[in-house]
């Protein structure tokens, strides 16, 4: 067989095998994918619409109270002052009364600058400590009390010096102080 009669058995092969596959019905062709419509909208009346929920942040029960003043502690003392109770008793426990949850309450002791560090530190511990043994007894026994000194750290006031020792005290009062700061949730 020639080059050219090969060449034509081929064709007429492939000829063949096309008449073969024309004379089979057709595959279908594949069903269109689903074309997703809007749902109809139809307005309902007012009075059906159920309101969204409105998640509504907790109410907080949170205070911070720094006692100042006449409640403040007396020079190189660590012995709460009765307007410190009367205060402790109006601005902490009846707060701590409307808590549903006591989360943390911290009390922050502090001192004056007279004295030495290690002094001051130690009396600012026991201001805090002081009023955490006044609000446990009258309430707070179960909740989360932290107690912290600050020592001669955090001055409220800054009193220069003054050669009349008295003077300087009595400037110096404001630093002898407690912060209780109170977190929780409201009832």
């Amino acid at each position: 067989m020639s080059t050219e009669q090969t060449l034509k058995s081929f064709i007429a092969a492939g000829l063949l095998v096309l008449a073969g596959c024309a004379s089979q019905a057709p595959a279908p062709a594949p069903a269109p994918a689903p074309r997703s419509e809007p749902a109809p909208t139809t307005a309902a009346p007012a009075q059906q619409v159920a309101p969204a929920a409105v998640a509504t942040p907790a109410k907080r029960c949170d205070a911070t109270v720094t006692l100042t003043n006449n409640e403040t502690f007396a020079f190189r003392k660590a012995d709460l002052t009765a307007a410190a109770k009367a205060r402790l008793d109006r601005d902490v426990i009846a707060k701590l009364a409307g808590c549903a949850r006591v989360e943390a309450i911290v009390i922050e002791g502090h001192a004056d600058r007279l004295g030495t560090q290690e002094f001051n530190q130690k009396l600012s511990e026991q201001r805090a400590e002081a009023v955490r043994a006044y609000l446990a007894l009258h309430g707070a026994a179960n909740d989360p009390i932290e107690t912290i000194g600050m020592g001669k750290t955090v001055p409220a006031k800054f009193c220069p010096d003054i050669k009349d020792r008295a003077k300087l005290i009595d400037c110096l009062a404001p630093n002898r102080r407690a912060i209780v700061t109170i977190k929780g949730t409201g009832k």
